[in-house]
């Protein structure tokens, strides 16, 4: 019995000494690891990207591009995509949120360029650098403004109603909400090539939140003043569709020239079928890919590269990247839209019949 109890008793011993060694060469192990194989092991940078929304069609394309540069660059790289349906104080409160969460950089398309200094602030106070992502936002100081050349935007426009002839020098402006101020910069660019030319602008007006539905509406209670209106200069190709569709409905299509820009599936098969003059195509790819690379490389504590330009914020000059836009027609829209793979070939010639 004795004998029993004290065999009882050496294996108990022993395998407490066996957890005990297990536990020690466990502890030892994580204490030799180097400090870079553990930091090695942490999740990847973490990016707040906030949107107006997704009503106009180009921004979950610069969504999708952003996200999948920045996965490519670090595969557990975390992105956190804040959707704001137009909302401003939305807006502000899923900035609010993605400050909270301790995010490496903000990537903004704010929705009122006079609003969001406040949250703005609270990042940087934060030590968050911001990306002001295609809109300026103003008086916030912002880390980088990432953009197209949006004046000549508007000259682009101008040039393509001035080249398809205005025998009556009369045009509309519908354009996007004075809260946009890229809305003001494609203006000043299309204003001024009316002036070159001499030609009248009969009207400007500004769809609150790009709603296309306020254009229409504006159309259809003036379709009289439109007699003689040479032209309709659109503020994007959402509410050029909106407004090809009222033409159509009053029986005006085709009398009315028509411009606008993003280069919207929609739009690109009008000018192919010739129902709308031109769009300006701002190549969005290369927009997103840029704007991840910079965000990497502030999330990293980097200076900018290639940034040389600055521009003026209303209190600041912020360090401005900007890419030229095109101009698309029908002459060079197989090179600039479809050779470079925005639109398939099929989709923009939809409603084309080969001769």
């Amino acid at each position: 019995m004795k004998t029993l109890r004290k065999n009882k008793f050496l294996r108990r011993a022993l395998a407490l000494l066996l957890v005990c060694m297990i536990s020690f060469t466990a502890c030892t192990s994580e204490e030799q690891k180097e400090p870079g194989q553990i930091e090695e092991n942490r999740s990847g940078i973490k990016i707040g990207m906030s949107f107006d929304s997704f009503i106009i069609e180009r921004w979950r394309r610069d969504c999708d591009v952003f996200v999948s540069k920045i996965k490519e660059y670090d595969s557990n790289a975390d992105v956190m995509v804040q959707n704001a349906n137009g909302d401003i104080e939305t807006q502000k409160s899923q900035i609010r949120y993605l400050i909270e969460k301790k995010v490496d950089v903000l990537v903004i398309v704010c929705i009122d360029s006079e609003s969001l200094n406040d949250v703005c602030y609270e990042a940087k106070t934060a030590g968050i650098p911001i990306i002001a992502y295609d809109r300026l936002i103003k008086n916030s100081n912002v880390d980088l403004y990432i953009s197209f050349d949006n004046e000549m935007v508007g000259t682009l426009m101008g040039n393509a109603l001035v080249e398809e002839g205005l025998p009556n020098r009369k045009v509309l402006m519908l354009s996007g909400p004075n809260e946009d101020n890229n809305v003001s910069m494609v203006e000043s660019g299309f204003r001024n090539v009316m002036q070159q030319h001499g030609v009248m602008i009969t009207d400007c007006v500004h769809a609150a939140g790009w709603k296309a539905e306020i254009s229409a509406e504006y159309v259809n209670q003036h379709l009289t003043d439109l007699s003689d209106v040479d032209a309709i200069m659109c503020g994007n190709d959402n509410i050029a569709t909106t407004i090809i569709r009222t033409l159509a409905e009053a029986r005006m299509a085709g009398k009315i020239k028509i411009v606008g820009q993003d280069a919207d599936l929609e739009a690109c098969q009008r000018i192919v079928e010739g129902t709308q003059v031109m769009t300006v195509y701002k190549p969005v790819e290369k927009l997103a890919q840029a704007a991840a690379e910079y965000a990497i490389q502030l999330a990293e504590k980097k200076p900018l590269t290639d940034v040389t330009n600055t521009i003026f914020d209303g209190t600041y000059d912020v360090p401005y990247f900007y890419l030229e836009p095109i101009a698309v027609t029908k002459d060079n829209i197989d090179e600039t839209i479809i050779d470079s793979g925005f639109h398939l070939k099929e989709d923009v010639y939809l409603n084309v019949r080969e001769d």
